[in-house]
C-alpha cells in the first residue's frame, strides 16, 4: 500500500509548494481535486486540456517529486435542483474524464448527489426515515427519475474514458451507506464502486470493518479520515446533528485527524482488513479537523499511518515456505 493525500488538505500551499510538502511528509501519491467543491489550484482540467505544454509541465512537476496521481477528485452537486449548478458540474465531470484519460488515471472520487423531492422543487431533500408517510414515495421518485438516469448516463461517459467512479458514502447524499452504494452499483454496473472513507460511518453507528468486508471488491479507493464521537452529546441528543462544524464543543461528533478519534490499533485492523480483501493501493489522507492546524494534522496522520501501513507485497506465504 501507498500513502497519499487529498490535494484539498494542502489548501494552505500553492501547487508546487504543496507537492513539496507532500514529499516532506513521506507521501507517495496525491488525489487531485479538480471539480465541484474543489478549487482547481492543483489541477484545472480546462486549462490543462487546452495546452499540451502546460499539461506536460504539470505532470512533470508531480512526477519529479516522486508522486503519482491516485485519482481525480470531483466531489460536487451532480443532482442539484438548481439546473445551472447541475449543468456546471456535468461539464466539469466530462472535463475530468477527459483529463483522466489523457494522463492515464482510471479513478474519479466523488459524491452521488442529492436531488429535489418532487418535480419543480427548488431545494435538495434527503430522506432518512419512512415518516411522514410520503417519504418512501419521495425516495422512489428520486431514484427512478433523477439518480439512476443521471448515473446511467454519466457512468457511461466515465467508462468511455476508462474511468471508474469511486463514490464516498456521505450522509446528506443519496449514497451514504453500503446498502445505497450497492443499490447504485447493481443498477449501473461495475463502473460504480466505493471511495471508502470510515469517518462518515463511525458516527452513523456503522462498523467500518464490517462495511469493508461487505463491499469487498467494490472498494476502488480509500480515504483516511477519523471521527471523534462525543458520547455525552450522543446520549443527550443522538447522532443527527446540524450544528456547524465550527462549533465542535456543541456537536455530537467531529471530524478528527487520524488517530485522534480511533487509535493506532484500530487503524492497524483497518489496513489489515484492506490487505485481506486484496486492496494494495493508495490510502489517501483527508484532513478536516477544526481542532488542529492543517499541516500539524497531516504530519500526525502521516506518522501514524506510516507506522501501520502494510507496504510490501507478500511474495510467498510463510506456511508455503515450510514445504
Amino acid at each position: 500500500m501507498k500513502l497519499g493525500v487529498v490535494s484539498m488538505s494542502l489548501h494552505m500551499f500553492e501547487f508546487e509548494d504543496g507537492l513539496d510538502a507532500a514529499r516532506r511528509l513521506g507521501l507517495e501519491a496525491i488525489e487531485i481535486g479538480c471539480a465541484g467543491f474543489h478549487a482547481p489550484r492543483f489541477g484545472d482540467p480546462e486549462v490543462l486540456l487546452a495546452d499540451p505544454h502546460e499539461l506536460e509541465r504539470w505532470q512533470e512537476a508531480i512526477a519529479d517529486r516522486g508522486l503519482e496521481i491516485s485519482a481525480l477528485a470531483v466531489h460536487g452537486q451532480p443532482l442539484s435542483p438548481d439546473r445551472e449548478v447541475a449543468a456546471t458540474y456535468s461539464r466539469q465531470f466530462r472535463q475530468a474524464c477527459e483529463l483522466a484519460q489523457a494522463i492515464g488515471v482510471d479513478r474519479l472520487t466523488l459524491l452521488g448527489g442529492l436531488p429535489e423531492g418532487a418535480e419543480g422543487d427548488r431545494t435538495p431533500c434527503w430522506v432518512a426515515v419512512p415518516f411522514p408517510l410520503e417519504n418512501p414515495d419521495v425516495l422512489r421518485w428520486q431514484w427512478e427519475e433523477r439518480v439512476l438516469p443521471y448515473w446511467d448516463e454519466h457512468g457511461a461517459i466515465s467508462a468511455a474514458h476508462g474511468c471508474r467512479l469511486c463514490f464516498e458514502m456521505h450522509p446528506g447524499d443519496v449514497v451514504y451507506n453500503p446498502e445505497s452504494l450497492l443499490r447504485l452499483r447493481e443498477a449501473i454496473g461495475p463502473v460504480i464502486g466505493c471511495n471508502f472513507d470510515p469517518s462518515h460511518l463511525f458516527w452513523q453507528g456503522i462498523d467500518p470493518l464490517e462495511a469493508l468486508r461487505h463491499l469487498d471488491d467494490a472498494v476502488y479507493h480509500v480515504h483516511a479520515k477519523d471521527t471523534g464521537v462525543q458520547q455525552h452529546r450522543v446520549r443527550l441528543n443522538g447522532v443527527l446533528d446540524s450544528k456547524p462544524y465550527t462549533r465542535p464543543a456543541e456537536r455530537a461528533w467531529v471530524f478528527r485527524t487520524v488517530g485522534f478519534g480511533h487509535g493506532a490499533s484500530w487503524w492497524r485492523e483497518f489496513v489489515s482488513t484492506l490487505r485481506i480483501l486484496g486492496y494494495d493501493d493508495v490510502v489517501s489522507i483527508e484532513h478536516e479537523d477544526d481542532l488542529m492546524d492543517g499541516l500539524e494534522g497531516l504530519e500526525k496522520a502521516a506518522t501514524l499511518l506510516r507506522s501501520v501501513l502494510i507496504e510490501r507485497p507478500v511474495t510467498a506465504s510463510f506456511w508455503e515456505t515450510m514445504h
